[in-house]
C-alpha cells in the first residue's frame, strides 16, 4: 500500500475521467471490493491501536429514529414491541421489530450507494440492478462481485485511526458565522488549517471525520422544525468540486465520515456558478464511484469533538462494524472512538 499513486498518477482508464481508480487495489486478477480500505494493514491497524491511551469511548451513532421525517422522501424509524404473551413462547418477555430507510440516519455508504453518473457505474466498474442487489436468503454475493457492506465482515470490519477535525470548534474560535441548513462550504484549505490548529498530522488510511453541526441542530427539535430546517434542501458540507477530491485521495484516507447528511455541501455547484442536480455531486462520484472511499454520514459528533477537546487530541482508535445484510447499501456504522 506505499505504492498507491497520487490523484495525477492513476493509471487511465478508457472513457473515465481522470483519477478513477479502478484496478488500484485489484490482486490476483481479482476485482477489488473494499476500496480505499485496503489502504488499513496490519501495520496501519496496529499503529492505530497505540491511540488507546486513556480508557475513554465515545459513541458516535446518531439514533436511527432521531428525524422524525428525513430528506429526500425516505422512510423514517418504524418501531413495533411484540409481546411473548399469546404467542408459540407464551411467556413474560417481548421482541420488537424495525423497519426503516438505511439513509435515515447514521450510516455508511456502500461503494454501490452513488455511481458514476456518466458511466452508470458504482466502484471497478461495476453494473448494478435491484435485482442483483436484493440479496435473499440463498442468493448472497459470495463470489464478492459487488462492492456492498456486508463484505467488511470478511476483513474484520474496520479498526483504524480516527482523525477529528472539529469545524464547529474552529468556527466558533475564528468569528465564523453559518447555518448548516444552507450549502456553505467548508474547503480544503480550511480542512488544512485545522488540522494545523489541532496538530492533527495525517497518515496514510487514517478515517478523516469532519464536525459541522448539523445534527447537533436537528436534536431536540420538533418534527415539524426538522422539517422547516431541512426544507430548503441545502446542507452544509466540504466543498465538492474536482480539486476537493484529489486532495482526499492525496491523503490516502481510508474513508471519510461527517455529520452531515452528504458529507459535502447540497446543492453541488456547477463550473459556471449555478446549482447543480443531485446527480451531479462531485465528490459522491468520486469517492463511491471512482476512489472506492466509503462515505459515513449523520454521524452525532458532539460528544466526539467535547472529549477531544479536553484531552487536547483528535486522533483516536476506531472501530465501525456495519449490518450483515447481505447486498447491504447503507448501514448504521456501530462506530467507537476510543481514546
Amino acid at each position: 500500500m506505499t505504492n498507491v499513486p497520487d490523484f495525477d498518477s492513476l493509471p487511465e482508464v478508457k472513457g473515465m475521467p481522470k483519477g478513477c481508480a479502478w484496478g488500484v487495489f485489484d490482486k490476483n486478477g481479482k476485482k477489488d471490493v473494499y476500496g480505499c480500505l485496503n489502504l488499513v494493514t496490519p501495520e496501519v491497524m496496529k499503529a492505530a491501536y497505540k491511540e488507546a491511551k486513556d480508557g475513554v469511548s465515545v459513541s458516535l451513532n446518531w439514533p436511527i429514529g432521531a428525524i422524525q421525517t428525513p430528506g429526500f422522501g425516505r422512510k423514517g424509524l418504524v418501531h413495533k414491541v411484540v409481546s411473548f404473551k399469546g404467542s408459540p413462547l407464551d411467556a413474560h418477555g417481548y421482541d420488537d421489530e424495525v423497519e426503516f430507510n438505511t439513509q435515515c440516519s447514521s450510516q455508511w455508504d456502500s461503494l454501490c450507494h452513488f455511481h458514476h453518473q456518466a458511466s452508470e457505474s458504482g466502484y471497478n466498474g461495476v453494473k448494478t440492478n435491484v435485482e442483483e442487489l436484493t440479496q435473499t436468503y440463498g442468493n448472497e454475493d459470495k463470489d464478492m462481485k459487488l462492492p456492498t457492506l456486508q463484505h467488511w465482515h470478511q476483513r474484520g470490519g474496520l479498526v483504524a485511526r480516527g482523525v477529528l477535525l472539529d469545524y464547529v470548534r474552529y468556527a466558533e474560535e475564528n468569528g465564523i458565522k453559518y447555518n448548516c441548513f444552507t450549502d456553505h462550504r467548508i474547503s480544503t484549505d480550511t480542512l488544512e488549517k485545522i488540522a494545523k490548529s489541532q496538530g492533527v498530522e495525517f497518515k496514510t488510511g487514517d478515517v478523516l471525520i469532519v464536525r459541522s453541526g448539523f445534527t447537533e441542530g436537528l436534536t431536540g427539535v420538533s418534527g415539524d422544525k426538522q422539517q422547516e430546517l431541512m426544507g430548503s434542501h441545502k446542507t452544509c458540507g466540504v466543498e465538492g468540486t474536482v480539486e476537493s477530491a484529489k486532495w482526499h485521495w492525496n491523503k490516502h484516507f481510508a474513508a471519510v465520515a461527517g455529520d452531515a447528511i452528504a458529507y459535502e455541501a447540497i446543492p453541488p455547484v456547477r463550473e459556471d456558478g449555478s446549482h447543480g442536480t443531485t446527480a451531479e455531486l462531485v465528490l459522491h462520484q468520486y469517492f463511491l464511484g471512482l476512489f472506492g472511499m466509503h462515505i459515513g454520514e449523520l454521524w452525532d459528533l458532539k460528544a466526539l469533538g467535547e472529549t477531544c477537546k479536553k484531552l487536547n487530541r483528535y486522533s483516536f482508535l476506531l472501530t465501525s462494524s456495519p449490518l450483515n445484510v447481505p447486498g447491504g447499501i447503507g448501514s448504521p456504522p456501530n462506530a467507537i472512538a476510543i481514546f
